[in-house]
């Protein structure tokens, strides 16, 4: 993958912009669902939820434990990890808007004194080293500027033995033709992923690629945006749904032929 083209601050504007959306459209769940196939019901927001468990079910993550979530959106996953498994939750984002959001989810769910949300760059951590027992990125890296940079850093801040899952949109091919969508950020295959991860110092123990349960749903947010179109309109202008609508569009074109999901657990060695 090629380091984003997008600086922080631009990331930050961004996410500050459409967190509000974000809640509006599938609770907070910013990533992409995971679906059974083209018969599945699922809404878009418990797809999200599905996902949510795969990677913590991957990651092995225990009731006790501390989790780093880097890239917290606005704390759908992390309120619902905490409290589905009972462990504890660092959450950080580069929006101070999304910041807030998850930080009113956590009380309003009655989690703060387990979840805690904190506007932080994940290239440069504040945290101890050996300080968290997991980490988990879920379609977070895709804006890195310094992938190598932000790798060490989760693997300095996790004890050993401490383990880190990553989910990102991968290209099947590495040479494929891709749409506008993807030039500012390029995706890796999943063996480019398995190679970074191992260049950081982990040692790679699972992986999984879901393409069509994941990315080959595509239609499914479009659908989405066109249910909720009159109270988006409303709330955000036409010409801002139309934009959001033409977006899904392209990032989903390649189809799952050409693109992929993958789900990746790693660990850091105890020595």
């Amino acid at each position: 993958m090629t380091e984003s083209e997008w600086t922080p601050s631009e990331v930050a504007e961004l996410y500050d912009s459409s967190c509000q959306m974000s809640t509006i459209f599938n609770d907070g769940y910013e990533h992409l669902g995971y679906w059974y196939d083209e018969n599945d019901d699922a809404s878009v927001e418990e797809a999200g939820k599905r996902l949510t468990r795969k990677v913590v079910d991957v990651l092995g993550l225990r009731r006790g434990e501390h989790m780093l979530d880097a890239g917290c959106g606005v704390g759908a996953p992390a309120t619902q990890i905490a409290r589905e498994v009972g462990a504890r939750i660092t959450g950080i984002t580069i929006s101070p808007a999304e910041c807030e959001e998850a930080e009113k989810r956590a009380a309003k769910a009655g989690l703060f004194h387990q979840v805690r949300f904190q506007v932080r760059d994940y290239h440069e951590l504040p945290y101890g080293d050996g300080h968290f027992d997991a980490v988990m990125a879920m379609e977070a890296l895709s804006h890195s500027v310094d992938l190598a940079k932000a790798l060490s850093e989760f693997h300095r801040v996790l004890r050993p033995g401490g383990r880190v899952a990553i989910t990102e949109t991968t290209m099947v091919h590495p040479d494929a033709q891709l749409p506008e969508f993807f030039r500012s950020r390029r995706p890796m295959t999943a063996d480019g992923w398995l190679e970074v991860l191992r260049a950081a110092g982990f040692v790679v123990e699972e992986w999984t690629q879901c393409g069509h349960r994941v990315y080959g749903m595509g239609s499914r947010y479009v659908d989405r945006t066109e249910e909720l179109r009159d109270e988006l309109v409303e709330k955000f202008g036409e010409a801002f749904v139309d934009t959001v609508k033409q977006g899904q569009k392209e990032m989903f074109a390649p189809g799952p032929e050409h693109m992929s999901y993958l789900i990746l657990c790693a660990r850091k060695p105890v020595a």
